[in-house]
């Protein structure tokens, strides 16, 4: 492999922001991998050292927005239309309230994020769309997110929730317990709701290590996890079949669906595990 990091195109958003861009930023660097123009040099420059060790990031990160999709369409089918949406991150492919308002054109979405470039895009993008709000909180204070007036306002707690923390939970370390943030929030949730979570995958593969470690270098975070910690996300909710599953093998209530064998599948599609588990 050479040492040479490979380069993500993009230019500069033309305006002077109000926040720090000396570093690189998790929605910012996942939009380079993907390709956007909605990052800095910094956050190239991150992406690009990503892809030295995981030459096809881009795929890979395709792949965990494939996951979301192929999530929201099933919790949409089962009837759910509110989704809240946490560390939604940049508009990018498939984003959440197409895939459910592609169900259901009723359907809200209520995204949050904690980068402020995600609330200003995320609102000029939205802004004709009234089924659809962002706001800026912190999956690390969960009663911020479910205090905040803007999000009581798009999604009602008394009936069932579509909740997705979707490519978020990797960046915090076991030693952060944030299993117990997503418990506070599925908790506020009736039962009838859904949580759907994507995370990095160990199941002793050599590209998921190196995803581990070109995040962290990047990044300062991004930890692999066993599919039985990734379980361990759910806090004991029954998951749909197939359970814990890399999206090419992802098939929710689909159990009897043909998929390929885990060592047919690219190194790209083994950096990604999903599942999605229903509030009795």
């Amino acid at each position: 492999m050479s040492d040479e990091a490979p380069t993500i195109s993009g230019e500069d958003p033309p305006y002077v922001p109000d926040f720090d861009i000396s570093k690189p930023a998790i929605a910012r660097v996942y939009d380079a991998s993907l390709g956007g123009k909605d990052n800095f040099a910094v956050d190239r420059e991150g992406a690009a050292l990503v892809a030295k060790y995981v030459p096809d990031i881009r795929k890979a990160s395709q792949d965990n927005r494939r996951g979301l999709a192929k999530g929201v369409e099933y919790v949409a089918r089962q009837g759910i239309d509110q989704f809240l949406d946490i560390g939604a991150g940049l508009p990018t492919m498939q984003n959440t309230h197409q895939v459910a308002q592609a169900v259901n054109p009723d359907a809200k979405v209520c995204y949050v994020d904690n980068d402020p470039i995600v609330l200003a895009h995320g609102r000029a993008l939205l802004a004709d769309d009234k089924s659809t709000t962002i706001v800026t909180a912190d999956l690390r204070d969960p009663e911020s997110i479910l205090d905040h007036p803007d999000v009581r306002k798009m999604i009602d707690f008394d009936r069932p929730i579509g909740l997705m923390v979707v490519g978020l939970m990797m960046h915090f370390h076991r030693d952060e317990h944030p299993g117990e943030w997503v418990k506070t929030l599925i908790d506020a949730c009736p039962s009838g709701s859904y949580l759907h979570i994507t995370d990095f995958a160990d199941t002793g593969y050599p590209e998921q290590e190196r995803m581990e470690r070109s995040c962290i270098q990047a990044l300062g975070n991004g930890w692999i996890r066993t599919p039985e910690e990734i379980e361990a996300h759910f806090q004991g909710l029954p998951l749909v079949e197939p359970g814990i599953e890399y999206p090419a093998r992802w098939f929710p209530g689909e159990p009897d669906r043909e998929v390929p064998a885990v060592e047919d599948l690219e190194e790209w599609q083994r950096i990604i595990m999903c599942g999605v588990a229903r509030k009795p």
